[in-house]
C-alpha cells in the first residue's frame, strides 16, 4: 500500500468537524478504497478550548491557518475557512505556491479568485479539489469534469442554496408572507441572522459561476453572473403561480446561446410537471443538459456536516488515488473564452403583476404599452371586482425579449392607478 495521504484542516466548524469524524469513523473503508490510508496530522481554528465533538488532542494544532501550507507533515490542505479574501485565499495561494494540493468548500473563494487559482496550480503542476464547494453532497462537480467529460452541454439550471428553497415551499405550502417564514427560517437555523448573501441569490451565483466554468470550458467569472433574490416575492405571487400550474424557485441557470452564454440566478416560474419543481425544502438539485447523455438529474442535501464532509473525503480519495484534473475540465490554454450575454438580451416568457385601482381604462393603458414594445399576452388573470380598490391583475407574456420588458414595466410602473412597483417573474421551461 501507498504511503499514508497526511491532510492539514483550516476550520473546524461543522464541516470541518465533520471530515474528521468522517475520516475516522469510515477509516478502513476509505483506506481500502483510495489505496492508502489518510490520516489528519495538524489542524487549524480560532478557538482551541470548544468542545466539537471529536478528538482531536493527538493533533498538531496551528494557530496560523496559512502556515498549514508550509507543514512538513502535511501533503494536501483542506480549506474550510469560508470567505472570498483574508485567511482563506492567503492559505489557498500560499499551498499552491507550496506545491501541496488544495482542496476546499469555498465557493466564494472559487467564483472570484477560481481563474487566478487555477492558474497557479497548472504552473505548480498541483490539482485543486472542490467538490464540496457546489451542492454540498451532490456529485456535480464530479459529474461535470467526469461523468460528462465527452458531451457538450448546453444547459445547467439548479436549486442550488437550501435556505430559499425552504422559505419559497412554506410559504407555498402555509400561504404565509417572506418575512414571517424567514425569521422562522432563521430560528430554525436555515438562514443566518444575517440572510443577505443565501435571500439576495450571491450564494447560488457564487456555486453557478463554478458550474458555469465547468459546462462551458472556460474561466469561471463570477463578474458575469447576472443576480437577483427572493425578497420581493409575495405569497400572493405564489398562489397566482399554483393557479396557473408553476412553481416559484430561486433557479442559477447556464445556457450556451448563438450569441454567447447566459449566467442568471433569480426567481423564476417552473411548471409542476419539472423535475426541479418537485424539488422541496432545504433540498438542492441540478440538472445538466448534454448532446449525447441527454438530462442528467442530481438531487440531494446542499448543506450541512455530513453531505459538505462526504463531498471533502471524495476530493481525498481521488488525490490518494492519484487522479489529476484541470481545476476547470481543460488545461488553461484550451479553455474557452465565449463571451458572456448579458440579460438585456434574454428571451423568454413572464409573469407580470400589478396591483391597480379597479376602474375603467386601467388594463387598456396597461396593455396599450405593452403592444408599443411588442410584447403580446398568452393570458390574464383577474378575479372579483372591487370598483376603485386595489386589485392585482395577472399577466402572462408570450416569448419577448428581456429590455423590451423591462422598458414597457417602467413605462406601466407610472400609471397613476399603478399602485406599487410590479412583479416581474421569469417563466422557464
Amino acid at each position: 500500500m501507498k504511503p499514508t495521504l497526511r491532510v492539514g484542516i483550516a476550520g473546524l466548524g461543522t464541516v470541518g468537524t465533520g471530515v474528521v469524524r468522517l475520516l475516522a469513523e469510515n477509516a478502513e473503508m476509505i483506506a481500502a478504497r483510495a489505496g492508502r490510508a489518510i490520516t489528519i496530522t495538524a489542524v487549524s481554528a480560532r478557538d482551541r478550548t470548544r468542545d466539537r465533538g471529536v478528538r482531536l488532542d493527538h493533533l498538531r494544532w496551528v494557530d496560523d491557518a496559512v502556515a498549514l501550507a508550509s507543514g512538513g507533515d502535511i501533503d494536501v490542505v483542506v480549506e474550510l475557512i469560508g470567505g472570498s479574501e483574508g485567511p482563506a485565499k492567503a492559505l489557498a495561494a500560499e499551498t499552491i505556491a507550496a506545491g501541496k494540493t488544495l482542496v476546499t468548500a469555498n465557493k466564494a473563494l472559487l467564483a472570484v479568485h477560481g481563474a487566478a487559482l487555477a492558474r497557479a496550480a497548472e504552473a505548480a503542476g498541483v490539482s485543486i479539489g472542490y467538490e464540496a464547494a457546489v451542492a454540498g453532497g451532490i456529485p456535480i462537480i464530479k459529474t461535470l469534469r467526469e461523468g460528462l467529460a465527452g458531451n457538450r452541454i448546453f444547459r445547467i439550471a439548479g436549486i442550488l442554496n437550501g435556505t430559499c428553497n425552504y422559505i419559497l415551499t412554506v410559504m407555498r405550502e402555509q400561504k404565509r408572507d417572506f418575512a414571517d417564514v424567514l425569521a422562522d427560517a432563521q430560528a430554525l437555523g436555515y438562514a443566518e441572522a444575517d440572510p443577505s448573501f443565501d435571500i439576495d441569490g450571491v450564494d447560488a451565483a457564487h456555486k453557478l459561476a463554478i458550474l458555469a466554468a465547468l459546462a462551458f470550458g472556460r474561466p469561471v467569472d463570477f463578474a458575469a453572473v447576472h443576480v437577483e433574490g427572493i425578497r420581493r416575492i409575495s405569497a400572493l405571487d405564489i398562489s397566482f403561480a399554483e393557479e396557473l400550474g408553476y412553481r416559484i424557485k430561486l433557479l442559477g441557470i447556464a445556457r450556451e446561446t448563438p450569441n454567447g452564454v447566459e449566467v442568471r440566478v433569480h426567481p423564476a416560474m417552473v411548471p409542476k410537471t419539472a423535475l426541479l419543481a418537485s424539488v422541496e425544502g432545504v433540498f438542492n438539485a441540478v440538472m445538466a443538459e448534454g448532446d449525447f447523455a441527454g438530462t442528467v438529474f442530481l438531487q440531494g442535501r446542499g448543506a450541512g456536516a455530513g453531505p459538505t464532509a462526504s463531498a471533502v473525503v471524495a476530493d481525498l480519495i481521488d488525490i490518494a488515488r492519484g487522479t489529476a484534473i484541470p481545476v476547470w475540465g481543460a488545461a488553461q490554454a484550451q479553455l474557452a473564452h465565449t463571451p458572456s450575454v448579458p440579460i438585456a438580451a434574454h428571451c423568454g416568457a413572464y409573469f407580470l403583476r400589478l396591483m391597480v385601482v379597479d376602474e375603467p381604462g386601467v388594463l387598456a393603458d396597461v396593455t396599450a404599452i405593452l403592444r408599443d414594445h411588442g410584447i403580446s399576452l398568452e393570458s390574464m388573470l383577474q378575479h372579483g371586482r372591487k370598483p376603485g380598490e386595489a386589485v392585482p391583475i395577472v399577466l402572462v407574456t408570450h416569448e419577448t425579449n428581456e429590455a423590451a420588458i423591462g422598458q414597457a414595466i417602467a413605462r406601466i410602473g407610472k400609471i397613476a392607478a399603478v399602485l406599487e412597483e410590479p412583479a416581474l417573474i421569469r417563466i422557464e421551461p
